[in-house]
């Protein structure tokens, strides 16, 4: 038997642990954190350690799958599948134009370089708006609000963790989640540091999660983080304590800013965010008084009523305080591409370009919300949507309305998933065709470069060929688009290669675009700069610097006064909305929260049984009052009811919940596998919240998931 050892990184989630893979007659034998990884330094979770499960999981798609008139699949060759494919996209396109062809790409897609620069070409080509991503569930209000501060949806600050002296930190859980927007695979020692050096770490949540029972938990009401930012503001201008000096240089509307905040003292939010007004009122003190400061959020932040304004105001907070672009406040990463300016040359850096047909929601870097999806399938006129493409995704779980979603599906003329398994959505479609594992791919981590706390960047080769027949997402994109007679060509240096008659690889694209970075080797003319050449000699990655500069957000700035944006009309509305919203239904007088699980992702890696078998059952979590008050005993059923739906799990009483708050993990529900799946499905969070897409956040589209309206009852015995 021949055994060899590899060196690649983790893809499942923003880390990027380096893993060390055993391979055995060409097959992954074991995997194992990487201790000579410069940045992860031998921590990887639990999670990526599995990945050997889900890499010779038997339940895999190998082999195209043909849906047959009987509902069942079978396997076909790659040229039946898609000619066939290529054939029925192209009858769309006659009787419906480019338009009537839309694509859904699920969070795994992020992680590659290739499948997402492929899939906008694709779309480019038919000259159709139809793409929707798993980021209206999770981070394109983020975006939003970066377009509007900065006028660049990609210029986000991230926390100067090895710096900073007091960490506000909203809606995060990263000794779970191990941190999101910023790539720090030992997170937990970097906030460790922070107290060891005699900083402080405030972490506000409705939930006392494992991240703010190792610091200062800060009690917030579930989607109240919007209530206590305005309070921080309102405290901090009442009482002179901003920095002159920063919102002088750095920004331009501070005169209307200070206005809108007038009417939101603490002593008056202080019912909605759940922080009595003495405690924010010290908060607002720490952070103008502390030399290094930042506020952090993330996904808790993101899905509620306003998770647009509620990221807005995270960094406004920062700049007034005088810790934005400063060394251990909100600092932005550079990354050796010039990735702010290829998405602006390639026009996938957009925010508002476009409107959605229904609802008329803004595209947050190109893409709709998903929560539009089925009335655009189902809704008539010019541009319905009457083909779907869906890879790495399962919108039929992960996208509220799932009912409506399901139904319409059956509409469309075609639906094609790329997945590693038939998912709930893949058993709806034509066709499921076989993509690779990360293991089975070469990549770089395009989308995160700027995020890496410690300036970094990395290439790996596949690890082992794919298995059975399976391909990269951008190979058969690239197929089916030869097949359709497309013309590719998001990046100019795509374009350039197609009308000279190339088609070129992702890699040859992104080795120009490394070369000629700011790091780049400038093809040889540079000694010592960066090409995939010198990253393949070394598999572990090249740490470029300690730390990323400073003052550099004036010249990353597109606004065209260079300053950061504090006043944009869409903020100045949506804080009026806030403060004219009508008080909620006594109905449903609880409010449900989601939650990360350390053993858990998201659907598809519950067919791994050694990581599932370390993972408690699905159960909501209930403060002890609420299940007095409501009769729910530890362990027996309960049901969750919203104005929307119902569900039913095993109530765990705790008091790690604050009292008129339940949490419930998302990514249950499924029914995946195509043969024995190995997961117990739990119950669909989402069918919790609102199917409507009028319900769905103004200025992203963000679904509402966070702060849903519930009440609880027993439902009978475990």
């Amino acid at each position: 038997m021949a055994t060899a050892q590899a060196f690649t990184y983790c893809r499942i989630c923003e880390p990027l642990c380096g893993l060390e893979v055993t391979v055995e007659d060409g097959a992954v034998l074991q995997i194992r954190p990487d201790r000579e990884h410069p940045l992860s330094k031998g921590f990887a979770c639990p999670k990526g350690i599995a990945m050997t499960e889900i890499q010779n999981d038997p339940d895999r798609v190998l082999r195209p799958l043909r849906r047959r008139s009987d509902g069942e699949f079978e396997e076909v060759s790659w040229d039946e599948a898609l000619d066939d494919i290529a054939s029925r996209l192209n009858a769309v396109r006659e009787r419906h134009g480019g338009g009537g062809i839309g694509w859904y790409l699920g969070n795994p897609g992020t992680f590659s370089y290739s499948h997402p620069l492929w899939l906008n070409s694709f779309m480019g080509a038919l000259g159709s708006p139809h793409i929707y991503s798993a980021g209206s569930q999770d981070v394109n209000n983020r975006f939003a609000a970066s377009a509007l501060l900065y006028g660049a949806p990609t210029l986000v600050p991230m926390p100067d963790l090895k710096r900073t002296d007091l960490l506000l930190m909203l809606g995060a859980n990263p000794l779970v989640s191990h941190g999101s927007l910023i790539t720090a695979p030992r997170i937990r020692d970097d906030l460790s540091a922070i107290v060891r050096r005699g900083g402080r770490i405030v972490v506000a949540d409705p939930r006392r999660t494992e991240t703010a029972r190792a610091y200062e938990h800060l009690p917030v009401r579930p989607d109240g983080d919007v209530w206590l930012l305005l309070s921080l503001l309102n405290v901090i201008f009442e009482e002179g304590l901003e920095d002159g000096t920063a919102c002088e240089a750095q920004a331009r509307g501070v005169a209307t800013l200070r206005e809108l905040v007038t009417g939101f003292p603490p002593e008056s939010t202080q019912v909605h965010s759940g922080v009595p007004a003495d405690g924010v009122r010290a908060l607002a003190r720490d952070l103008a008084a502390a030399e290094r400061a930042v506020v952090y959020g993330r996904t808790g932040t993101c899905l509620g009523r306003y998770g647009t304004l509620t990221a807005f105001l995270i960094d406004v907070v920062t700049l007034v305080t005088g810790h934005l672009d400063r060394p251990g406040g909100g600092i932005f990463g550079e990354s050796p591409l010039r990735i702010e300016e290829i998405l602006r040359r390639s026009g996938l850096g957009t925010y508002a370009k476009t409107r959605s047909r229904v609802g008329a929601y803004p595209d947050v870097l190109g893409t709709f919300p998903a929560g539009v999806m089925a009335e655009e399938i189902t809704t008539p006129g010019p541009g319905r949507l009457r083909a779907l493409v869906v890879s790495a995704g399962n919108p039929l779980q992960t996208v509220p309305g799932s009912a409506a979603l399901e139904a319409a599906l059956d509409e469309l003329d075609l639906l094609v998933c790329i997945d590693l398994y038939v998912s709930d959505t893949g058993r709806k479609a034509d066709y499921v065709l076989p993509a690779t594992t990360f293991l089975e791919r070469e990549d770089l981590p395009l989308p995160f470069l700027q995020n890496y706390l410690t300036p970094y960047v990395t290439w790996t080769d596949a690890v082992v060929k794919p298995r059975g027949e399976a391909r990269q997402e951008w190979e058969i994109i690239d197929d089916l688009a030869r097949r359709m007679k497309l013309g590719m060509g998001a990046l100019p240096v795509q374009r350039l290669a197609y009308r000279l008659g190339m088609r070129p690889s992702p890699r040859f694209m992104v080795d120009a675009l490394l070369r000629t970075g700011p790091r780049g080797d400038r093809y040889g003319l540079r000694r010592g700069g960066l090409s995939i050449r010198r990253l393949r000699k070394n598999p572990r990655g090249i740490v470029l610097a300690e730390h990323h500069k400073t003052g550099t957000l004036r010249r990353r700035i597109v606004h065209k006064d260079k300053r950061v944006h504090v006043d944009p009309p869409e903020i100045v509305a949506e804080i009026e909305r806030l403060a004219g919203a009508p008080d909620p239904s006594t109905d449903y007088p609880l409010r449900l929260i989601g939650m990360r699980e350390l053993r858990s992702h998201n659907s598809w890696m519950h067919n791994a049984p050694a990581l599932m078998r370390g993972q408690r059952e699905h159960a909501a979590r209930i403060n002890p009052e609420d299940a007095a008050a409501y009769g729910i005993k530890d362990g027996a059923l309960c049901r969750i009811a919203s104005a929307h739906g119902e569900i039913e799990l095993p109530a765990k009483i705790t008091d790690e919940m604050t009292p008129g708050a339940v949490a419930v993990p998302h990514g249950w529900g499924h029914q995946g596998g195509w043969k024995v799946a190995n997961a117990a499905g739990g119950a669909n969070v989402n069918l919790l919240a609102s199917p409507d897409p009028q319900d769905l956040e103004p200025l992203a589209g963000m679904a509402h998931l966070n702060g849903i309206p519930v009440t609880i009852a027993p439902a009978g015995p475990a």
